[in-house]
């Protein structure tokens, strides 16, 4: 951990361009995320900004640069409410986004999730040996970038820190280059997907190439590599294909594609248990750790005892975190009271403040257990790979299921807790309780980012706070932009819209199916309930390994690869398998070369790694905005969907890319 002089990290400047990335960022995810279902992570984009625009200052820091990443990478993340708020249109409750409800919602539910992960700093990231794939590189960049700006200002040149430099470029640089060629051009395949035919079912073996997710796989390490990988053969090589032998397909249907259909709409439940029984545990075995930290905070800012603290060990006091905490739970409270009095007007003022109450403490209750776990998550994995599409189907699985219960054990409730409102009731705080989600998934990464680099922890927290906020604001008016231009699947808010060329939001309309299932009685709770068995057996499996001291079996990474899609899952593995094997080659030369050639290595691994997240992330950005302004899924392609030998190239160069890695790392000088 870098210790740096804090006098020019908390700076006007500073909050404002965080603010000014926080737009673009925020509109960015929100449509990419509304087109594709998917975001990307800002954090390493940010850094990478603000180091370039910082750096015509000659008073900046990278302590400064830190706080801007911090700030617009918490806000590009709130962008993840995007995953349910959709819904109330299709539901046909709303003709539009609220501006203040909407905000109030992103803006508040996003302060509590950055109040949760204040005492879970200390377990998670200082405490603890997660890896925090993101984190880590975002402080490789900020490092980087702060030495070659002494090299600059000394004249000198050369050196280990040039080397650094030249291994982060490298990475970087294949990284982009490999996500033009894919993601841009089209030439080269973004995945491999081979179905192995086995009388009336398929096996299916599928890995993505992706350099990010290779890099993070690598930084996870081998017992989470496994772990994942043991969900994915449970789900593709023994669920999906019992599935598959139990079920008709539709006429026409291939096996492959009925394989797919199950594994959307019921195998990923199974995932789903394991992480939610998963996520419990976990944050059972932290909590004891948890109000040791809680109980080591000042009380006050002015506390002796907080004086008497390093000020890179120093979290935002006591007195602070109650007073933000309720400002933002009575702002909750406000929101949904007058949500519930717009929509359910038979209520009378008791009943309807009741309710109110009871969902905003279902909220803050169960958005701790889902910051602690997302915190985790995003610790083992990264916060892209973090499913926070999981997190929300458990919280509208509970509020559902709440809010039946309610509703069959007080009279007053039951005309209005049911139905296509009450649907509405559960979207609205999922849509609450995914905005903490997202901040503690996000932001225990830009915590990490700071303690590698020497910043003070509670000014990290209150530019959090800050991108909160300013996303909030944005949040609204791009999603108004968004569906008048396009219209969502399922909602079109005008007449003769062409239905083709609707945002397809994924994850909003799953939202919607399963609390309509809920509310209907036509769910299935059948995988739900194997997932939570499964994950009790692998919780038992992961003590036990533990306590022998055979390794581990994380049981949040085996609900992962169950939950992710199989290119995402496989690619984490591949990434975990290539360290482990450049850790031995390491180990074996080190014994002739030395503990200096040993730490150089390492350090080259690294700075590769993050490179190649850096790279990766840079790109995805890009094209985002291209596809942006465009309108167009591949605005820079140049070949069509069918072109055949992309998949087959894609799987050369990042069979090359793997090469080059293990090489690179494993040099002998």
């Amino acid at each position: 951990m870098t210790k740096n002089n804090p006098s020019r990290e908390f700076t006007l400047r500073g909050v404002l361009l965080g603010a000014l990335i926080t737009l673009a960022f925020t509109a960015a995810n929100v449509y990419l995320g509304l087109k594709v279902g998917l975001t990307f992570a800002s954090a390493i984009p940010a850094a990478v900004i603000s180091m370039a625009l910082l750096y015509r200052f000659k008073d900046s820091n990278i302590l400064e640069n830190n706080l801007v990443q911090t700030q617009a990478s918490a806000a590009g993340t709130l962008s993840s409410v995007i995953f349910v708020l959709p819904a109330l249109l299709m539901l046909g409750l709303w003709t539009g986004f609220p501006f203040w409800q909407t905000a109030l919602i992103c803006a508040a539910g996003g302060t509590l999730g950055v109040l949760y992960t204040v005492p879970l700093r200390r377990v998670m990231v200082v405490q603890s040996n997660l890896p925090y794939p993101e984190g880590v590189a975002a402080a490789e960049v900020l490092r980087v970038g702060e030495n070659q700006r002494h090299r600059s200002e000394s004249g000198s040149a050369g050196g280990p820190q040039n080397a650094g430099l030249r291994d982060l470029g490298w990475g970087a640089g294949l990284a982009a280059l490999f996500g033009f060629m894919s993601s841009g051009l089209r030439v080269l395949g973004e995945a491999v997907s081979v179905w192995i035919p086995a009388g009336n079912v398929a096996f299916r073996v599928a890995a993505g190439f992706s350099p990010a997710l290779l890099a993070a796989g690598y930084l996870m390490g081998m017992a989470a590599g496994i772990s994942v990988l043991v969900g994915l053969v449970l789900c593709w090589g023994i669920v999906v294909p019992w599935l598959t032998t139990h079920a008709t397909p539709a006429a026409g249907q291939a096996v492959s594609e009925l394989a797919n259909q199950l594994w959307s709409s019921k195998a990923r439940f199974l995932g789903a248990g394991v992480i939610g029984i998963s996520a419990l545990w976990t944050v059972g075995t932290l909590a004891r750790p948890i109000i040791q930290a809680i109980r080591n905070q000042p009380a006050r800012a002015s506390d002796p005892s907080a004086t008497a603290r390093d000020e890179t060990d120093k979290d935002m006091p006591r007195s602070w975190m109650l007073a933000i905490g309720l400002v933002a739970l009575a702002v909750l409270f406000l929101v949904v009271n007058s949500f519930v009095q717009q929509y359910m007007p038979a209520l009378s003022d008791g009943a309807r403040y009741g309710l109110s109450a009871l969902c905003i403490v279902f909220a803050a209750v169960f958005g701790f257990l889902v910051a602690a776990a997302c915190g985790y998550m995003a610790g083992l994995v990264g916060s892209s790979a973090s499913p926070i599409s999981g997190i929300g189907i458990i919280a509208t699985i509970l509020m559902a299921l709440s809010l039946l219960a309610l509703h069959a054990a007080v009279p007053a409730f039951a005309d209005s807790i049911s139905g296509k409102l009450g649907v509405a009731l559960v979207l609205f705080m999922v849509a609450i309780v995914l905005a903490m989600a997202a901040i503690s998934n996000d932001n225990l990464q830009d915590l990490k980012t700071g303690y590698m680099v020497g910043a003070t922890p509670w000014r990290q927290q209150v530019v959090l706070i800050i991108g909160c906020l300013v996303g909030g604001a944005v949040i609204p008016p791009v999603l108004d932009l968004l569906y008048n231009a396009y219209g969502f699947a399922g909602a079109l808010p005008r007449e003769g819209m062409d239905p083709n060329q609707a945002l397809a939001a994924p994850q909003a309309t799953l939202m919607n199916q399963i609390a309509t299932g809920i509310f209907s009685n036509s769910l299935d709770w059948s995988m739900l309930g194997l997932g939570i068995a499964v994950g009790v057996v692998v919780i038992v499996l992961d003590v036990m390994l533990r306590r022998t001291g055979r390794g581990a079996l994380p049981p949040l990474a085996v609900g992962l690869g169950i939950y992710l899609p199989p290119t995402i899952g496989l690619t984490l593995t591949i990434g975990a398998v290539l360290g482990f094997f450049m850790q031995r080659a390491i180990k074996s030369y080190g014994e002739r070369a030395g503990k200096a050639w040993v730490a150089a290595a390492e350090e080259r691994g690294l700075l590769l790694a993050s490179g190649l997240i850096v790279g990766e992330s840079l790109m995805g950005l890009l094209i985002a905005a291209l596809i942006g302004f465009s309108g167009k899924d591949a605005p820079l392609a140049i070949v069509g969907d069918g072109f055949a030998p992309a998949m087959w190239l894609g799987l050369l160069g990042f069979a090359g890319l793997c090469a080059f890695f293990y090489k690179r790392v494993v040099r002998a000088s």
